[in-house]
């Protein structure tokens, strides 16, 4: 891949931070995530994202800790690669790789579901079937990602920022009218959707991996390191910034959304059968020219994350054909961009194949892209448990200094991760059983390859981790404490 100056403009905290929550895709998440919820737990959608924002934020704690150490360590597999060993890194690599490729498959079908939204709040009566729309968007954003997608990632970013200021104008208008009685149904201001109401403990447990799919790749900001001032006082800033305002924004319109649609038996069946709830509140609340607004910002949202799904997945692919797993065909790049266009290729083709194929069998694209992102969820929460080990293992190395005694909160979030993936396996119906195996069989194979490939896991752990630095190691800031000796080292 050849080589890029470095940026001659350091990004500000505010910049990093503006940047970290666009990639999370707001609009996107706010759009689709809540209705799966209240399918599960009625009105108490609020609640399930509160405890998610906890959930998240004690995974998250062990990032905000690491990225004062490593900066430069641009994704959560080169953190785990850094702490625990290269094996390590390549495990989380590969297990983030069937996120990738799963994310990718769902922001598809969310785009297919944004964009008959669009048509409906146009007035067109037929759609056409929505699988087509997601193949178009799969071919785009291969085309995309093999050139220069700069001013197009910049272009969707705005519109991600549009859309967020939508979704407050919207909030203030729901809330506004259920508080003074003029809603549509005569809904009401009802702050009990903060407690589980009907719903058992570990119906609204079951739910948080729901919430969790919203935070998804918070921990972005770590690869603006090398572009970022003061990358080891705004990083760690950044990464803490971007969880508490998502947070937020995400506990304003999920309490917006459940009492806009109402608390009662047929506000929450009209909220939990919504493909796009926004868009349907936005034309009881404030006319169909705003839920135009809304359902073109939620399709902008959908197709910048697939092109940064599909972007992520080439890369990785491409990263592992060129140390030996996998066709050294999927390791060429284009020699301009720099793009690994085979790879590019092969993951739009396996995305639109499975589209196709989800499409075929009957499933319409709002249980494609709730299939499918639960599958990718289940595999980051592997690669999110990799890291808070990491975290343990460096804190108790001593290489830097973070206090024994916080060794509390990384593994409180281990605990977590591990509960909403066990909840996940017994709690709920068919097929959603079926994912925590899928997802477990994945990584199973990641992991066939450390313990029966360990130099070839190593050496494109190593590479992995390498590379995010620009080639030089993961980058540690130097702790006021002496280094480790030896027998406080990692083995990997």
């Amino acid at each position: 891949m050849p080589d890029h100056p470095h940026p001659s403009r350091k990004l500000r905290l505010w910049e990093a931070l503006a940047l970290s929550v666009g990639l999370m895709g707001p609009t996107l998440a706010m759009g689709l995530n809540g209705a799966g919820v209240a399918a599960t737990v009625g009105k108490a959608v609020p609640l399930v994202f509160l405890l998610g924002l906890l959930g998240v934020g004690l995974v998250g704690y062990g990032f905000w800790r690491l990225t004062q150490h490593f900066h430069h360590a641009g994704s959560v597999y080169a953190l785990a690669g850094a702490t625990i060993g290269p094996r390590a890194g390549f495990f989380g690599g590969f297990a983030l790789l069937g996120t990738y490729l799963a994310f990718l498959v769902c922001t598809l079908a969310a785009t297919g579901v944004f964009a008959h939204a669009f048509l409906h709040a146009l007035g067109l009566a037929s759609t056409g079937p929505w699988a087509a729309v997601a193949v178009v968007a799969a071919l785009g954003v291969t085309l995309l990602n093999s050139r220069d997608t700069r001013r197009t990632a910049r272009t969707l970013l705005i519109t991600e920022g549009i859309g967020i200021a939508a979704m407050l104008v919207l909030a203030l208008v729901v809330i506004g009218r259920t508080g003074t009685g003029s809603a549509p149904r005569h809904q009401s201001l009802d702050l009990s959707v903060f407690t589980p109401g009907g719903a058992s403990f570990g119906a609204v447990m079951t739910a948080t991996v729901f919430a969790f799919l919203s935070w998804a790749g918070f921990e972005a900001c770590a690869s603006l390191g090398e572009e970022t001032d003061n990358p080891r006082r705004n990083i760690p800033r950044a990464l803490a910034g971007s969880v508490l305002l998502t947070g937020v924004l995400y506990l304003l319109m999920m309490f917006v959304q459940t009492i806009g649609f109402g608390t009662d038996g047929k506000g929450v069946k009209e909220f939990a059968g919504a493909e796009s709830a926004l868009v349907a509140l936005s034309d009881d609340y404030l006319g169909t020219w705003f839920s135009l607004v809304i359902a073109f910002t939620a399709v902008a949202s959908a197709f910048a994350a697939a092109l940064s799904s599909s972007a992520a997945a080439a890369r990785m692919v491409s990263a592992l054909a060129r140390d030996g797993f996998g066709p050294a065909e999927l390791a060429r790049t284009d020699p301009v961009t720099g793009a690994p266009t085979r790879a590019l290729w092969l993951c739009g083709a396996l995305a639109g194949a499975l589209t196709a194929v989800m499409y075929g069998l009957g499933t319409t694209a709002f249980d494609t892209y709730y299939w499918y992102a639960t599958l990718g969820v289940l595999c980051v929460l592997v690669v999110y448990a990799v890291a808070g080990a990491g975290v343990i293992v460096f804190t108790l190395s001593r290489r830097g200094a973070i206090p024994r005694r916080e060794l509390v909160i990384p593994l409180a979030g281990l605990g977590y991760l591990c509960f909403v993936f066990y909840r996940q396996s017994t709690s709920q119906d068919a097929p959603y059983t079926y994912f925590p195996w899928i997802a477990a069989a994945w990584c199973a194979t990641g992991l066939a390859v450390v313990l029966f490939a360990p130099s070839l896991a190593g050496r494109i752990g190593a590479r992995l981790t390498s590379e995010l630095n620009g080639g030089q190691g993961p980058h540690q800031e130097q702790s006021p404490e002496p280094p480790a000796t030896d027998s406080m080292k990692v083995i990997s």
